[in-house]
């Protein structure tokens, strides 16, 4: 085989493929192989899909038979295990959904299908997505492929992890208030987040539906445009999705910076939470930048402050309506009662949601049930909306100056397990930089950039593009890509 595996883009890979140079079959074995012996070090994967051999070899009888097989064709990938699959049992990291097997694939899932990719199983992630770290997941903590004593973020910290581990070539992850880009700088791979309408969210499971959005998690930014590419577009079974057509993001990819007018966000200058590790990497890459012709601007959105707050009154909210339908009637996780007669209906679902939900899950459910009561729905919830329009609108202002803006995604890097699983408010406040972008419906993004000068952890860059302007923000992580002084190192797993 003399295409490298390990380093390969996904075009590369489908080409090749395509051209018969390897086969599908081979390439799947690889990753297949690769995963299995890696995994049990890192928890990334949950659940492996022994038929996606099967799947592989079909890809290659298309081949065999002149028909179009996609540009993903025989492309290994991960899907974070909030997707549904078909056949493949969808858990959402959660005791609740244990045993639920869905009878179709999540749009995001078939339309990689369709492109010719395989599923090489289903990755771990925090319970119900709603996590910093990965370490709420009922299926065990994933371990960050750089140093297993740290977290790979969350709340998809599988994919992130199983990415910059390659046991893949790409996985999804899906990003309701930072869950793509957060993982993504923890891990050192590139991960974009659509703007919200982008991408179809049907047959993805609910946490937050006014926030959240699928997204590739993947070794390259060209590989971010491919996929989203295939994953993005009107879909019929969601009625949220725009029928902006797709551009075509890797085919006119842009390194070229002159002429680029990038946002510095002027509350973010003081901000005394950020690591040194992460202002320096900061303010290496507005220099890369400048020295690529790219001019800055500096772009006030004062209601950034209130971000969090927003953030987490809004999606406890929502979180705890979704979350409703989980009683243990229909489908997943029943409590093992001995006599149902005569059990009061209200026991029963006490008890099993008590069993069946996890702890910051439960915190989150109760959090959002206190806001969305009565007397108190138009104090927080009603007026949490109302400030979210009005950062929508100061991002409106801010883009009117610039084609994007940069900043830092997290205020730390990676940091070691079990250091803040015990302390939230800590946790959530990692997520300044990332929720407001979730809360305007914004495409957002990571690039790795740099690396921690104590444990050589790696730090992304966060780039916020106007609404639609994925190609914006996925130009500028092409420059910096090419000029990342971390390109081509790699986790010890390798």
């Amino acid at each position: 085989m003399s295409l490298d595996l390990l380093t390969a883009s996904m075009s590369e890979t489908a080409k090749a493929i395509a051209a018969k140079k390897v086969s599908a079959a081979e390439v799947t074995k690889y990753f297949y192989a690769r995963t299995e012996k890696l995994n049990p070090q890192l928890n990334a994967f949950i659940k492996l899909n022994p038929d996606c051999l099967k799947q592989a070899e079909n890809i290659d009888q298309k081949i065999a038979k002149g028909e179009n097989v996609g540009v993903l064709a025989g492309v290994p990938f991960g899907i974070k295990d909030l997707l549904c699959t078909k056949g493949i049992e969808t858990t959402a990291a959660s005791k609740m959904l244990t045993g639920f097997v869905p009878p179709y694939d999540s749009t995001v899932v078939a339309r990689l299908k369709n492109a010719g990719a395989t599923v090489v199983g289903k990755l771990n992630l925090d319970e119900f997505a709603m996590g910093s770290s990965n370490e709420s997941s009922y299926h065990g903590v994933v371990k960050n492929p750089w140093n297993p004593e740290y977290v790979p973020g969350g709340s998809s910290g599988g994919s992130a992890a199983a990415q910059a581990a390659r046991l893949v070539m790409g996985t999804i992850g899906t990003d309701t208030g930072g869950s793509i880009r957060q993982p993504s700088s923890f891990c050192g791979v590139v991960g974009i987040k659509p703007t919200y309408g982008r991408v179809s969210r049907y047959g993805i499971v609910a946490f937050a539906s006014s926030l959240d959005q699928a997204g590739p998690m993947v070794s390259t930014v060209e590989d971010a445009a491919l996929t989203l590419e295939v994953i993005a577009g009107k879909d019929e079974m969601d009625g949220t999705t725009s029928t902006r057509p797709v551009e075509a993001f890797s085919k006119n990819l842009n390194a070229d910076m002159k002429g680029k007018k990038i946002g510095i966000v002027k509350e973010y200058h003081n901000s005394e939470l950020v690591h040194p590790d992460i202002r320096k990497t900061y303010e290496q890459a507005i220099e890369t930048l400048k020295g690529l012709g790219a001019e800055f601007v500096e772009v006030s959105i004062p209601l950034t402050k209130y971000a969090v707050s927003m953030y987490y009154l809004i999606s406890a909210s929502e979180a705890s309506s979704n979350l409703a339908r989980y009683d243990g009637v229909k489908y997943g996780y029943r409590s093992d009662f001995k006599d149902l007669a005569g059990l009061p209906l209200d026991e029963f679902y006490a008890q099993t949601r008590a069993e069946g939900f996890g702890k910051e899950v439960k915190r989150r459910i109760i959090l959002g049930t206190f806001c969305l009561s009565s007397g108190y729905f138009d104090a927080f919830y009603g007026k949490a909306c109302q400030v979210r329009r009005l950062l929508r609108n100061q991002y409106d202002e801010a883009f009117a100056k610039c084609d994007a803006i940069i900043s830092p995604v997290s205020t730390t890097p990676s940091f070691k397990i079990g250091t803040r699983v015990y302390d939230p408010l800590k946790m959530y406040l990692n997520d300044i930089f990332t929720t407001s972008t979730n809360l305007a419906g914004l495409p957002g993004m990571s690039v790795p950039f740099g690396l921690t000068s104590e444990d050589s952890l790696p730090i992304g860059i966060q780039l916020t593009g106007h609404h639609f302007q994925e190609q914006k923000i996925l130009d500028v992580a092409y420059a910096l890509e090419k000029h990342s002084p971390v390109k081509g190192k790699v986790p010890h797993v390798y």
